[in-house]
């Protein structure tokens, strides 16, 4: 008789953030006193280069850019709450100098040259590496990346963070981001959300299909349910945790349940 696994449950982080929120989603719950903005699940050894997160968000954050080469970020968002006119800052409104960035940043101004989109629980958006961005207020997402700590902020409304201006000028890229890299997911339905370079996303809705299965193949992966309905190596897997599958064969989605899986490429 085969062993049972240890937990597949991944250890959780919670991160105060001066624009995140006292008031979570029931599925996180809350300490009394805490403005959380993110939690973090902490990425296994076999699954080192990615990270998923929550991020929370009761006012905007800074205008940022994450760079590019071996130090890069490129990152994802899911959209699963947001309020009435929230907005993401995702590139230009066209393009745009390093003379033209630099100036904006100093005065602030930089806010009103980034194409601001309304967004709704569903939208999902790509964010490659040297796109400058922001996230605004009464969001709630989940993010998946390149695990790799290194942002840069061009403009903070005035908090009392640092800033990186130049470090941020030689990597952002002055355009429009490509309206390829965003969509609305439908209700329901396998959706492969992400497919490289550096890592694959898709979102499961029941049994995992055999495209699924091509793409994932025995190799470990990371599971983060939607709902209920998810088992993961046996163990039920709620709605705000996230989960380490040893394969996709080990992950059982019950009919009418989704969550995401993530997986290095």
């Amino acid at each position: 008789m085969k062993a049972p696994a240890a937990t597949s449950l991944l250890p959780t982080l919670r991160v105060e953030k001066p624009w995140g929120r006292e008031t979570l989603p029931a599925a996180f719950g809350a300490e009394p006193g805490e403005r959380v903005g993110e939690i973090w699940f902490e990425p296994p050894p076999q699954l080192d280069s990615l990270l998923a997160k929550y991020i929370f968000t009761s006012d905007k954050l800074s205008v940022q850019v994450h760079p590019t080469g071996d130090v890069g970020k490129d990152e994802c968002w899911l959209v699963l709450e947001a309020e009435p006119g929230a907005v993401l800052g995702i590139g230009f409104t066209g393009p745009v100098t390093p003379e033209q960035m630099r100036a904006a940043a100093l005065d602030g101004s930089i806010e009103d040259m980034l194409a601001w989109y309304p967004v709704k629980p569903g939208d999902f958006v790509y964010i490659p590496a040297g796109t400058v961005h922001a996230i605004g207020a009464g969001i709630s997402l989940v993010e998946v990346q390149q695990n790799r700590d290194c942002t840069y902020r061009f403009y903070d409304y005035g908090r009392p963070r640092e800033l990186h201006l130049e470090d941020a000028l030689k990597v952002a890229r002055g355009q429009p981001h490509d309206p390829a890299l965003r969509t609305q997911l439908p209700e329901r339905g396998q959706i492969s959300l992400v497919r490289g370079p550096f890592f694959r996303l898709d979102r499961a809705d029941g049994a995992p299909d055999a495209g699924l299965a091509a793409r994932y193949g025995d190799a470990p992966l990371l599971v983060l349910p939607l709902g209920e309905g998810t088992r993961v190596n046996g163990e039920a897997v709620d709605c705000g945790q996230c989960a380490l599958a040893r394969s996709l064969a080990d992950v059982e989605i019950v009919e009418g349940a989704r969550c995401l899986l993530a997986q290095p490429c």
